[in-house]
């Protein structure tokens, strides 16, 4: 058995952050119903974030919605609501991303279902937290990246606040959240108490910034400052950066800059011995080492420092990636099926429980797919009629 075998998550999340929480918990083994709208559905069925349309739906949707049942509700009707209440009674965990103060309005706030269901463990996602001059505003990805000071840790000096290229904020907000979840859940099964886990994605974007902050506190406030050449890392010295060779890309980490000297036959980096200058004087040592590196093959250069024992990695797109036998060994794709027949290949669990993968065949729901079978499995005497 999985570990959340026999638990019941009702989610009304919907996009990324809250329903990549939900996700894990799946993984784990819950069972989890995400409440939808009818009609529209989960946002993230139809706002589209790239080309590929898989099944009339987003591939987003599916990626991050699979293993769930859905229950399509119109929380502003009183018969809808009733049917929810069902569920709701019974949850182990009720779990939401809306805004502060949506959920109050609907009258599934925290304080409502623990009334009904005193041991419950009930987690949110905001954007800003629920206080504070900020509560309102809209929680979306690159907005959290833009205020949170994160655009400011990537590129080079002189390229201007740089986002990542994945939805960071919502992921570690949905981490953060499964992560408290679980916590409650313990307790509960030691204590019988049930709990409100509470998450924002500023918060989220802030504690990913955790080492580099405690530096920020510690160095008189002085900004992070960025290389003007191969910039990783704001606060890590020459050579951390990737490096264009003469086909492809090297990434280096941290190493000695005159042992990399002797080990790629560039002289010049035998001019800076101390280990201070690798910061002091990074902009210098990436360049001559930027330019040292396009003379030969990514392959040439791995050749070297791989068995010396220098940290460094071929940088690979994905289609390289997955032809990799590194990444088959991992297994780390699955094939889903929806019910009605069609199939996708996604991403499983990256966690392995007692040596064993976490994986499941079940792929994402169509909108209010399951309403039939929860009514009758929970709502017998609560059929469905027009408000």
């Amino acid at each position: 058995m999985k570990p959340l075998e026999d638990y019941l998550v009702v989610d009304f999340s919907q996009f990324l952050s809250g329903p990549s929480a939900a996700l894990r918990l799946a993984d784990f083994g819950a069972r989890v119903i995400k409440i939808e709208r009818p009609e529209t559905g989960d946002i993230c069925r139809h706002l589209y974030t790239s080309n590929v349309i898989m099944n009339g739906e987003s591939s987003v949707f599916h990626a991050i919605n699979r293993n769930k049942e859905s229950f399509a509700a119109d929380l502003k009707r009183e018969a809808d609501r009733a049917q929810v209440w069902e569920l709701v009674r019974r949850a182990d965990v009720v779990m939401h991303n809306y805004r502060p103060g949506v959920m109050e309005r609907l009258g599934f706030d925290y304080a409502s279902v623990r009334a009904q269901n005193p041991s419950v463990v009930y987690g949110e996602i905001s954007g800003y937290g629920p206080d504070g001059p900020w509560r309102d505003k809209p929680g979306q990805d690159l907005l959290l990246q833009s205020v949170s000071g994160l655009t400011w840790l990537s590129g080079n000096a002189d390229s201007g606040p740089v986002p990542m290229g994945l939805s960071i904020v919502d992921m570690l907000a949905g981490a953060h959240l499964a992560q408290g979840l679980l916590a409650c859940l313990v307790r509960r099964s030691l204590r019988g108490e049930g709990g409100l886990v509470q998450v924002s994605m500023l918060e989220s974007a802030i504690d990913f910034q955790f080492e580099t902050l405690t530096t920020f506190f510690n160095d008189g406030g002085q900004l992070p400052q960025r290389t003007r050449h191969n910039s990783a890392h704001a606060y890590l010295g020459a050579p951390y950066g990737i490096y264009q060779t003469q086909n492809g890309y090297l990434a280096l980490a941290m190493g000695s800059i005159p042992k990399l000297g002797e080990l790629l036959g560039c002289s010049a980096l035998l001019a800076y011995p101390d280990p201070k200058q690798a910061f002091d004087q990074r902009d210098d040592i990436k360049a001559t080492l930027a330019a040292h590196l396009r003379t030969a093959p990514t392959e040439a250069w791995l050749a070297v420092l791989e068995p010396a024992d220098i940290w460094c990695a071929n940088v690979l797109r994905w289609d390289q990636l997955l032809a990799h036998e590194g990444f088959r060994g991992l297994d780390m794709a699955q094939t889903v099926h929806m019910t009605d027949g069609y199939q996708y290949q996604t991403t499983r669990c990256p966690i392995r429980l007692d040596g064993e993968l976490l994986t499941s065949a079940v792929g994402s729901p169509q909108l209010g797919q399951d309403n039939a079978r929860l009514q009758q499995e929970f709502m017998v005497s609560n059929v469905r009629q027009d408000a």
